[in-house]
């Protein structure tokens, strides 16, 4: 199409001309597909689609066969041409890829730098940038890159290699580069195209080698990404790479102290600036607490978060992740071009192609090898033959080509045949594989006379014996295939296989939920009167604190008329008048308990119950009485462990009841849902009532585990048993450093799993035995000892103090035995002898050195009991039947209990109620 280049013109184009039919058929060749331009339907079905294809194939999704987008496969095409051991420019690298890749030099240099930064397929030096820190690479003319060992093994061969013309027809290059190797899962990629996408994770370079061997094997094969910036990842959803899965990455989080924490290693595809950024931003939102951040990564990532005092550590970690960028997510997606359309695919799947591949790759080279061998041996036969038997001699007198080759050809077939040809009687000729040809025989007469007079008969005899043996190791390796192509994989392991060990800790995350780590930012305010709630009343005289609260919290309103609603905490909003109860509202907590006596007002009598509030809509009324009108509510309480309590009801003096006063435990209801209408306390008018006593919880101590998988405390039973957790119940840890430190039954903490010894709950009557190498004279003692200390969250160390000093055993069992293999001075047979902790030495205290183990020298020392009594559930207890409540030791604590002086057969619950009855002060156990 011209476009107009005056007014004339211009005008001429207002008319539009039809032209005719003859004229639009003599435009284009017969059979030629005629676009539709005169409508955007057509533009979209012929160029867009066009437009779209181009991308998909030429830019954005890689290869199957080798693994990469064509700009790198070009790059390395051009490197390989340029390849002469030195380093070369990067800008020269440009240049030369400019004649293949018609795109600009910003883009190749891009992805040099890319293929760079992954450090396997090209060796560099100059300043190329970091990953971690999002520092970009110095201008090409500064840095320099060749070829690894690794590229030149691996990816290149010009004779299993399919070529094609350049873009303007002067050049060729490879169509896909004979990679033998699952490049793609080595490297990772990621690409947008048009209407797809694609994004598969980097693989360990040395599992990929393992897998490939398994594949081989006919073993099945799970791959994981590996990420060369490390950190942690959660891959419970990773689905071999497939679209719908998704990995979770985590930054390593280490806990330095009470105030400070120290960020090793960041989630891949975030840097240490953008890291911060996120940490400042979530700061300043007042989501997490930090007093300083200070960068001082270098070619480890450390970053310091610095805590202000009486700010958790443990809750911070659990805030980093909730809020900035030290968790993120990545949706992979396994797309690769196959027959020239794009696929989706598991890895696992491009794992075992990419091996049938490089299976055939290493064929063909054994195939092209063995042609090579036998062309070689070919020659060299002819040539002893046409030397030693002086046929050289023969064709002095012929006067023409012709009779020259005749009479060699005649000489040679004297001393050879051909494979397949009919052997004679006695028949000494050598084989050949082939028929004896023109070019061999001008090739005989090319041999220069100083050759012939030097020529060596012996040394000719091992060149082909040599040839002869490699020809036979080539045609072994050809009938073995598999078990060659395992070799290869395991010589790449070893030659190239130091130091790629994987980088990422696989491990399996919690779900660290905002609404649990966001710091109490705001202060919850109450205008009891006018029906208000929100944290910004604080210039409302009528308003009072109520609680800290965070910006994401949902809060609870109980009215005095027992309706009640939970609604998003807010500035102020307005939840209904005559406010009894304001508090945070947490939906999965099962522990909290409300104790409420409320007056039915169309009955006038007074109920008691104890409710949770589970299964609620937010911003909904929901009524706690009977609701009939005039109802109220005349006692709340809100318990956080089920406390129950006592309480005294005085009747109004107009009430016709003789006693007007009386004591009601609420220990005596059982816990059931808001909309119960609970237990009838009285039929007469209430005065007044009052708390008298708090009792112990009514559902009994936590039930706690320990889940080593995410060094995290839990009730919901994953995990290993630790027992039930009272208030006053604490966690008891040992660490390899011979220390132990005692903790709070609090699911927030991050234990150190890698470095702890020993994990349980503290009772009373544990005894903890050691044996400990002391550091300066590396002398063994074994010690016994119990808990002295109380103080939480500090280490006590009970070893020495001394330099290489070394915790070797520990256990709470209370018959702990050991193995102990020593080596006697002068001998060098080593005995074994077992010894019982608990007879060799008695209990001491926690900072006693020990007794001394009289051996000459120990080699090794192996616990061979375990870590102590595991505590019973339970459940357990429920289906070992009823058990037996003893006498009290004292009569006088239970004189109103005349049932319980003689044993009886009860329940484990019975059993825990009656303990609980008699921690009761006597005044109260008449109620009862």
């Amino acid at each position: 199409m011209e476009v107009a280049t005056d007014a004339a013109e211009s005008e001429e184009l207002d008319e539009p001309v039809e032209p005719e039919e003859e004229e639009v058929e003599a435009k284009f060749a017969p059979g030629e597909t005629i676009h539709d331009i005169s409508s955007v339907r057509g533009m979209y079905q012929n160029w867009f689609l066009d437009y779209a294809s181009y991308v998909i194939l030429e830019r954005a999704v890689p290869a199957l066969e080798d693994g990469l987008k064509p700009v790198q496969r070009r790059i390395l095409h051009a490197m390989k041409e340029m390849d002469d051991g030195r380093l070369n420019k990067v800008a020269n690298i440009i240049g030369q890829t400019m004649q293949y890749h018609p795109h600009g030099d910003a883009s190749i240099g891009d992805a040099i730098v890319n293929l760079g930064q992954k450090d396997l397929l090209i060796d560099h030096q100059g300043n190329w940038g970091n990953i971690r820190t999002g520092d970009s690479a110095a201008a090409p003319r500064y840095i320099e890159a060749r070829l690894s060992k690794f590229a030149l093994d691996v990816v290149f061969n010009p004779d299993t290699t399919e070529w094609q013309l350049s873009y303007d027809g002067r050049k060729r290059e490879p169509v896909t580069l004979p990679v033998k190797f699952p490049l793609l899962l080595a490297q990772g990629v990621e690409g947008i195209a048009v209407g797809l996408s694609t994004k598969i994770m980097p693989h360990n370079f040395r599992e990929l080698c393992k897998a490939s061997i398994d594949v081989l094997r006919g073993k099945a094969v799970e791959l994981y990404p590996d990420f060369p910036t490390g950190g942690l990842c959660d891959v419970s959803n990773y689905q071999n790479g497939q679209r719908g899965g998704k990995i979770r990455l985590r930054a390593t989080i280490e806990k330095v102290d009470k105030t400070t924490l120290v960020i090793r290693d960041i989630p891949y595809g975030t840097t240490t600036t953008a890291l911060m950024e996120s940490i400042v931003k979530a700061t300043e939102a007042n989501k997490i607490k930090i007093k300083k951040i200070v960068d001082s990564t270098t070619a480890e990532v450390e970053i310091q978060v610095q805590l202000p005092p009486g700010v958790s550590p443990d809750l911070t970690i659990d805030a980093l992740y909730a809020f900035t960028d030290c968790e993120i997510s990545i949706s992979p997606n396994t797309c690769v071009i196959i027959d020239e359309k794009p696929r989706f695919m598991a890895v696992e799947d491009v794992l075992h192609m990419s091996t049938a591949k490089t299976l055939r790759l290493l064929e063909r080279e054994l195939e092209i090898r063995q042609d090579e061998l036998r062309e070689k041996w070919h020659s060299a036969s002819l040539e002893k033959i046409f030397i030693e038997n002086r046929i050289y001699r023969k064709i002095e007198e012929a006067e023409t080509w012709e009779q020259i080759l005749e009479i060699m050809d005649a000489g040679l077939k004297k001393f050879v045949r051909v494979d397949g040809e009919k052997a004679r009687a006695n028949d000494t000729r050598i084989v050949l594989r082939r028929a004896i040809t023109e070019d061999d025989l001008t090739r005989l007469t090319e041999i220069r006379i100083k050759r012939i007079s030097k020529y060596d008969g012996f040394k000719a005899d091992e060149y082909i014996q040599r040839l002869e043996a490699e020809m036979a190791e080539v045609a072994d390796h050809l009938l073995h295939l598999t078990r060659y192509a395992i070799n290869y994989f395991e010589n790449l392991l070893k030659k190239y296989g130091a130091g790629r060990e994987r980088k990422t800790q696989l491990r399996t995350f919690d779900v660290v939920t905002a609404q649990k780590v966001a710091i109490a930012n705001q202060k919850l305010y109450v205008n009891r009167q006018d029906g208000f709630v929100g944290y910004g009343l604080k210039k409302d005289d009528k308003a009072e604190f109520v609680v800290d609260c965070s910006d994401l919290d949902d809060i609870i309103a109980i009215r005095r008329d027992g309706s009640f609603m939970v609604t998003k905490v807010a500035e102020k909003t307005f939840v209904g008048k005559d406010i009894l109860h304001v508090g945070i509202y947490n939906k999965n907590d099962d522990r909290l308990v409300y104790n409420m006596m409320y007056l039915d007002g169309a009955s006038g009598i007074t109920y008691a119950k104890r409710f949770l509030v589970t299964g609620i809509t937010r911003d909904k009324t929901y009524d706690l009485t009977k609701g009939s009108k005039g109802s109220k509510v005349l006692y709340l309480t809100a318990n956080p462990n089920s406390e129950s309590e006592v309480v005294g009801v005085q009747l109004s003096d107009k009430a016709p009841a003789r006693v007007k006063q009386f004591d009601f435990d609420f220990a005596e209801l059982a816990i059931k849902g808001k909309g119960s209408m609970g237990n009838i306390v009285t039929k007469q008018p209430i005065k007044k009532i009052t708390q008298k006593s708090l009792g112990d919880s009514t559902l009994g101590g936590r039930e706690m585990f320990f889940d080593a998988v995410v060094g995290r405390l839990n009730t919901a039973g994953h995990g290993r048993y630790l027992g039930t957790f009272d208030t006053d119940n604490t966690i008891l840890v040992l660490y390899k450093d011979g220390s132990y430190e005692l903790k709070s039954p609090d699911p927030a903490h991050h234990f150190d799993v890698p470095n702890m010894v020993l994990l349980r709950k503290l009772e009373p009557e544990t005894v903890l035995s050691t044996v400990y190498m002391e550091g300066e004279t590396k002398t063994h003692y074994v010690k016994r000892f119990r808990i002295e200390t109380s103080t939480l969250d500090k280490r006590f160390i009970f070893i020495s103090e001394s330099k290489g000093s070394k915790l070797l055993a520990a256990t709470a069992n209370p018959e702990p035995a050991v193995e102990v293999k020593m080596q006697r001075e002068k001998k060098a047979d080593r005995e074994t002898e077992q010894l019982l902790l608990h007879e060799f030495i008695d209990v001491k205290g926690w900072k006693a050195q020990g007794n001394k183990l009289a051996y000459y020298k120990i080699h090794t020392l192996t616990l061979l009991t375990d870590e102590g009594p595991e505590p019973e559930r339970r459940e357990a207890r429920k289906k070992r039947g009823p058990a037996t409540i003893p006498r009290p030791a004292a009569a006088s604590a239970t004189d109103d209990l005349p049932e319980l002086q003689e044993p009886v057969d009860v329940t484990a619950e019975e059993v825990e109620r009656a303990q609980a009855l008699l921690r009761r002060p006597k005044s109260q156990l008449k109620l009862f």
